[in-house]
């Protein structure tokens, strides 16, 4: 099989039918992933807190498969309340440093949780 589905430890779990992430070649393809424990349960929370928690759901996975933040190439973020549009940006700041990479935002889109993220991130040693 050309695609390897990324697990390990700490790597949230769900019982949605889908892969935390997959890599295929260079690109490593991470689901959407949100404020969440290990076993996929959602913590709601402020919408920092859930940022933050999710983000450290992300670096476990990227993690998993050798990658970090840095590698990221694109990002894909969800927001479910325009009024948290200035704290996403500050945080976001926080987690990515230049070159930033790719980015699509979009708002008033979620039902349950308050941030959710998807990447793609690119693995220039496979």
């Amino acid at each position: 099989m050309p695609f390897e589905v990324i697990r390990g430890p700490g790597v949230p779990q769900s019982h949605l039918p889908f892969s935390p992430a997959i890599k295929a070649g260079n690109l490593l393809f991470v689901s959407g992933q949100a404020s969440t424990d290990e076993s996929g349960k959602v913590i709601s929370d402020t919408f920092e807190n859930e940022f933050r928690r999710t983000l450290e759901n992300l670096q476990k996975i990227l993690a998993a498969a050798g990658l970090g933040l840095g590698d990221v190439v694109q990002v894909r973020s969800y927001l479910k309340n325009q009024s948290d549009w200035d704290a996403y940006n500050r945080l976001y700041r926080e987690y990515f440093k230049e070159p930033l990479p790719a980015r699509t935002t979009l708002v008033n889109c979620l039902g349950t949780v308050l941030y959710e993220v998807d990447v793609i991130a690119y693995d220039a040693n496979a």
